[in-house]
């Protein structure tokens, strides 16, 4: 039987993707500053794909302050 679940990625490898360190996104979690949800598996913290990829959509723009983005 195929699970219909991504694999859950580890906060070393959401860290790589967003270009942050981990203590940053421990940071995130903690204080709830960024909404990146996560799932708690036992005392492990993992993050499903799907909601780093729309974090990093929701957080994309193409203009700043009225300028055009380079």
């Amino acid at each position: 039987m195929q699970s219909k679940f991504a694999p859950l990625l580890d906060p070393d490898q959401v860290a790589e993707i967003l270009g942050v360190s981990t203590k940053t996104l421990n940071v995130w979690r903690c204080t709830g500053r960024y909404n990146l949800p996560f799932v708690k598996v036992g005392s492990r913290v993992k993050y499903r794909p799907s909601d780093v990829d729309v974090f990093v959509q929701r957080r994309t723009r193409s203009t700043f302050a009225g300028t055009e983005a380079a």
